[in-house]
């Protein structure tokens, strides 16, 4: 399958989407296999193939069964500044992002990825700093706060507006549904957007004591 180079990093981002690495990281692992002839990226082995005039083929394989096959222009290879993040918001990547995603799938901290929409997460309240006052596209005044929250795969950003704040305490364990990933000033942030819903679980896996949904 020979991908052009404006459609390379597309294909890269479906990859990723498909079998839950990143962009960077199939790329990464692209640079290794040229160098090493192998390597690994998730459940995903890539093997060298050879070189035609200056393009480098490569074979992706999971667990023994062909992925993929295609050819990289070793210019691209050798770029500092690929736009990873751009690549995972196209109409297209988003279309199956969402497909992929449904009420009854929840996703692992290390898993979520920018674009993704209507993720279901359930983690650990780790952190709530000191609320900070913003001023709005619309003249007034709210409080936000960038909560921690984790779960044994990592931890990511949960950005809260005004009543949500006081719906979560530290420690507790929650749930949000139908959440949004999304990147703000270079780090990953997890928000609830127009429809999603925050909730405090009871024990460790199940049970709801209070809801709370943007409107």
């Amino acid at each position: 399958m020979r991908q052009k180079k404006s459609t390379l990093g597309e294909h890269l981002a479906l990859l990723s989407v498909k079998y839950g690495v990143y962009p960077n990281e199939v790329f990464q692992a692209l640079v290794a296999a040229k160098k090493n002839e192998r390597s690994v990226c998730g459940n995903l082995h890539i093997e060298y193939r050879g070189k035609l005039k200056d393009e480098i083929i490569f074979l992706i394989t999971k667990n023994n069964d062909v992925v993929a096959q295609f050819r990289v222009e070793e210019e691209f290879l050798l770029r500092k500044d690929n736009p990873f993040e751009s690549w995972m918001n196209s109409d297209k990547i988003k279309r199956k992002i969402a497909k992929q995603n449904n009420d009854s799938i929840y996703t692992l901290i290390r898993d979520l990825r920018a674009g993704m929409k209507r993720v279901n997460v359930k983690a650990h309240v780790l952190e709530i700093p000191k609320p900070a006052q913003v001023h709005t596209q619309f003249g007034n005044t709210v409080m936000v706060v960038n909560a921690i929250i984790g779960d044994d795969t990592g931890k990511v950003k949960l950005c809260l507006w005004e009543g949500q704040i006081d719906s979560i305490s530290e420690g507790n364990h929650i749930e949000v549904k139908k959440g949004q990933v999304c990147v703000f000033r270079g780090e990953k942030q997890l928000r609830l957007g127009k429809n999603g819903a925050l909730s405090v679980l009871k024990g460790n896996q199940t049970g709801k004591a209070q809801m709370a949904t943007v409107r």
